[in-house]
């Protein structure tokens, strides 16, 4: 790694620092992120939940609603990570022009990169908590394990964040972003997030196995029942290196993008 490449941690905290003051003065959007898994919660506990039958899994039958909270979690953080690196850093960059004038002082391209991601964490770290509380005021964390939710659902964010600099990088207007939906929907739906893997055809089951979203829901899945494994662990690795890769495919690319 060069030395215009390699982060310097004070510099990209400076970054998270001044997204943190401006965007607590819209106190009402932050707290209505932290509200949010509540109502998904409630909704599926007192609504879709009580008309389906317990899900049979490998280590026994659990309730749907136990079955849907922790995908529910790893969605979200998709969906919070790829929003704020491709549409709010797409915004920043081409519109609002904030990078401009973080990059006239000594903060480089690679020190955007991170203190925005670090940004990302902070929020879906946030809002994964809210989930564990949420989820274990109703009931729906069977283990101690589901207290490495949190982090979880930031690994998720780490790694589909990576990526969405990537994908940012390459967009050309507003336009562009239909793409990033045609990709995240089949994702999400595709992710043995409301019904077991098994329900899939078995050809569909490896394709399903290899994307990066049922890895994150698998993860949180083992972590809120206590049915850890190796599988856990492939799990995190996956998603530390989808995320790794796409941040050092991206930096270079943003790079380009952001320098005068």
């Amino acid at each position: 790694m060069t030395a215009v490449h390699r982060r310097r941690p004070t510099l990209a905290l400076r970054v998270l620092e001044r997204n943190w003051t401006i965007n607590r003065h819209y106190g009402a959007v932050l707290v209505g992120r932290l509200l949010e898994p509540f109502i998904f919660l409630f909704s599926i506990g007192v609504g879709v939940g009580v008309l389906i039958d317990a899900v049979e899994l490998p280590s026994g039958p659990v309730s749907y609603q136990t079955f849907v909270a922790p995908a529910m979690l790893a969605g979200a953080a998709m969906n919070a990570a790829v929003f704020a690196t491709t549409v709010d850093f797409f915004s920043k960059l081409k519109w609002v022009r904030s990078y401009d004038a973080l990059l006239a002082s000594p903060v480089r391209v690679v020190d955007v990169i991170w203190g925005e991601l670090l940004w990302v964490l902070a929020l879906v770290g946030a809002q994964s908590g809210a989930f564990v509380v949420a989820m274990a005021a109703l009931g729906l964390i069977e283990s101690w394990w589901g207290l490495l939710l949190v982090p979880t659902g930031m690994l998720v964010a780490f790694a589909f964040g990576g990526v969405g600099f990537l994908g940012a990088a390459y967009i050309r207007s507003w336009f562009d972003f239909e793409f990033i939906g045609l990709i995240t929907y089949p994702l999400f739906l595709f992710s043995a997030s409301f019904f077991p893997l098994s329900r899939y055809p078995d050809v569909l089951q490896w394709v399903v196995r290899a994307t990066p979203l049922y890895q994150g829901v698998d993860l949180a899945r083992d972590l809120a029942l206590g049915t850890v494994g190796w599988t856990s662990l492939l799990s995190v690795a996956y998603l530390l290196l989808m995320g790794r890769l796409g941040l050092r495919l991206a930096l270079s690319r943003v790079e380009r993008r952001l320098q005068p």
